[in-house]
């Protein structure tokens, strides 16, 4: 009998089981997902899911929910994310999350903002509802830029 913490146990989470409690689930490129987060309500996908190599479930909301708040939305917990192994099998990971996923968040969240913009621009005034939007999106890119490592 090899060692048990080599293999993944049937128990053990894995992307498939957090896609199954999230919305509007689109796959973005290999073991890479976006879904609406749980944890506030989204009218569109700000939660990146990706699962690596080890078996590890990383997220983030864009929307600065915190992973706490994912989770307990959806009744998962931090050890839900880990395989079960011993810590020093685990590789560090410089950069969670694929550029390509962060630039199609900002992608549509400057989208959100050219909106608002052409609109202010033609004299239409914002309703609280769409400057409430407005916030959401800027915040989103600004965490985007965060998550990447460019500061203010």
């Amino acid at each position: 009998m090899g060692d048990t913490h080599e293999q993944r146990p049937e128990c053990a989470m894995s992307a498939a089981a957090l896609l199954s409690r999230v919305e509007c689930v689109r796959q973005t490129g290999p073991n890479r997902w976006i879904a609406r987060c749980p944890a506030h309500e989204d009218r569109s996908p700000s939660l990146a899911i990706r699962e690596i190599e080890d078996g590890r479930v990383l997220i983030h909301c864009f929307a600065s929910c915190g992973v706490e708040s994912v989770l307990g939305a959806v009744g998962m917990t931090f050890s839900d994310l880990f395989p079960p192994r011993p810590i020093g099998h685990a590789r560090s990971i410089r950069q969670p999350f694929v550029s390509a996923d962060v630039l199609r968040c900002i992608g549509f969240e400057a989208l959100v903002v050219f909106v608002a913009a052409s609109r202010l621009a033609s004299g239409e005034a914002l309703n609280a509802e769409s400057r409430q939007r407005l916030t959401v999106s800027c915040g989103r890119i600004q965490s985007a830029l965060s998550e990447c490592g460019y500061e203010k």
